[in-house]
């Protein structure tokens, strides 16, 4: 059952186009992820998709309705990018206070357990630190037990515990049949919880697929390695230099292994490994032809044409 769908859904800003006929579909049971740098019109297409914009072509539907209309976001939980919080009262009466609104709601205690807030139920939210905040904003996503949730950069200033603590509670609303789309630029997060992911470059589609499969797209393989001089190798996408090794992105390591032996290059320590999501990311971007910045690696600008696993928009 389809419970998100944007149809060559296009936005503009004035002269600014921040998405270009995107073709999205969110399923039920899915937990996608979406990755882009800034300005790839992720945030957009996500308040798009809840209803706080509108298409200026194209269409968008949530829960085969208009998102704009009430009756089609009673099974939606949203955590916006940014969200205010009223300072003077307390936590317990945040979530009292959005839990009114829902026929059945998750209980307070068992919400602020969940995500680690139980210790906090007493203080008003003013004087919470700043990952506390986010904590609860994201909590407040799932008071209404909702079928589809929508997480747009959760885990901003969380420390790494806290990080983890958010993800346990996304995984185990996932793994009792709840939907999940999570927008974020921790790649590590989006590798480590989603089964499918998006990338968007431009308010484009660059691809639509598996972790694995954005993998094989790209075709990256990271070779690292000891050496004192290397000299320039045939099939190398980029070279990084940390620690004393040498890290070489190659479509095809095999060959590059014996390129190295065939230059009579003294190396050791060898190690080929798939490359990370990271690694494919900042691949796929940078071959967006419509981009006409740098990547957010500072690879360089684009020169082919954008790739994807699924078709893209």
């Amino acid at each position: 059952m389809i419970l998100a769908h944007a149809d060559q859904a296009t936005r503009r800003y004035g002269d600014v186009l921040a998405l270009d006929r995107v073709d999205l579909t969110v399923s039920a049971g899915e937990l996608v992820g979406l990755l882009g740098p800034n300005g790839a019109g992720k945030s957009t297409l996500i308040n798009m998709l809840v209803g706080l914009r509108r298409p200026s072509a194209g269409r968008v539907e949530l829960f085969g309705g208009d998102p704009r209309q009430p009756a089609s976001r009673r099974q939606l939980g949203v955590t916006p990018q940014e969200t205010g919080l009223p300072g003077t009262l307390r936590v317990s009466e945040v979530v009292d206070f959005v839990a009114a609104h829902f026929p059945d709601p998750v209980p307070r205690g068992e919400l602020l357990d969940r995500f680690g807030l139980t210790d906090q139920a007493k203080r008003q939210t003013g004087g919470l630190s700043g990952g506390q905040r986010r904590r609860l904003a994201v909590a407040l996503a799932f008071v209404g037990r909702p079928r589809l949730v929508v997480l747009d950069e959760p885990t901003t200033g969380l420390d790494v515990e806290a990080r983890h603590t958010l993800w346990e509670a996304i995984r185990s609303f996932h793994a009792d049949g709840g939907t999940v789309l999570l927008s974020s630029h921790y790649l590590e997060e989006v590798e480590a919880l989603a089964q499918r992911v998006v990338v968007l470059g431009q308010g484009r589609v660059l691809a639509d697929d598996t972790v694995g499969a954005i993998r094989d797209i790209v075709g990256v393989r990271r070779v690292s390695l000891a050496a004192d001089d290397l000299p320039a190798l045939p099939g190398v996408v980029a070279t990084e230099h940390t620690d004393g090794r040498t890290h070489l992105l190659t479509t095809d390591a095999d060959q590059l292994v014996r390129d190295l032996v065939t230059a009579g290059v003294a190396f050791r320590d060898l190690e080929v490994r798939p490359t990370s999501l990271e690694e494919a990311f900042l691949t796929i971007t940078a071959a967006d032809p419509t981009r006409t910045t740098a990547d957010p690696a500072g690879t360089g600008t684009a020169t082919s044409a954008a790739v994807g696993g699924r078709p893209t928009a």
